[in-house]
């Protein structure tokens, strides 16, 4: 596992066209998450009628999200990796290529007034495919801290692996964030080549996955 703190088109230009087999990114939407006033307000998991409201994380204000990813990005994305799964596709269309595959990641959100979904582009020549995972803005269905007010599920990232990745797949994320990614491939034995310019959430991912391989290290012992 391979995970720097820089700028991605940095990384990408050192490797070679399609050294990796498949690029699972999750780039900015462009529509300011970073300073989303509904972060730091009290949620109510509308699946559990008499559970108290839950308090979200006060994330740090920041501008990484107030714009999406360059053409030249996504031109180096596709010259480096021989498939693609491309969180916030429909914010991309126009860098994209026409694909019968999209991934939905139902959050099963309910009444919240965060979104019922999420969609990825995908170049696989498959169909539609859709993942459930309770996220109700800040409640899941098992126990995980967020460090990163976009962040996603392990679980997410480990159903794409499996159904998307193959045995000796070297993976590639072009935006760490949370490092959710680094969880699922250590759990499920990916290579992974990662990076994330924001040097606080770098930091705190690196923290994160170091946590997850001490615990994992002593339920095996």
């Amino acid at each position: 596992m391979n995970i720097t703190n820089e700028d991605n088109m940095e990384l990408m230009s050192r490797y070679e066209d399609n050294y990796f087999d498949l690029a699972i990114v999750d780039p900015p939407y462009g529509i300011g998450a970073s300073n989303d006033s509904r972060f730091g307000k009290e949620f109510k998991d509308n699946t559990r009628p008499n559970s108290k409201p839950i308090k979200s994380k006060n994330y740090k204000k920041s501008e990484w999200d107030n714009a999406t990813p360059t053409q030249e990005y996504f031109c180096e994305l596709f010259r480096v990796s021989k498939n693609q799964i491309i969180w916030g596709g429909n914010y991309f269309i126009q860098h994209l290529k026409n694909t019968p595959c999209f991934i939905v990641w139902d959050k099963k959100n309910g009444n919240s007034n965060l979104a019922d979904c999420e969609l990825a582009w995908a170049s696989f020549d498959t169909s539609v495919r859709k993942f459930e995972w309770l996220w109700n803005g800040f409640q899941k269905q098992r126990p995980e801290e967020r460090i990163h007010p976009t962040q996603k599920p392990v679980k997410l990232y480990e159903w794409l692996l499996m159904n998307y990745a193959k045995e000796g797949n070297k993976i590639l994320d072009t935006h760490l964030g949370s490092g959710s990614i680094a969880l699922a491939c250590h759990n499920l034995k990916y290579d992974l080549t990662a990076c994330e310019l924001d040097t606080e959430y770098y930091e705190a991912a690196i923290k994160r996955i170091e946590q997850h391989k001490a615990q994992l290290t002593i339920f095996n012992v």
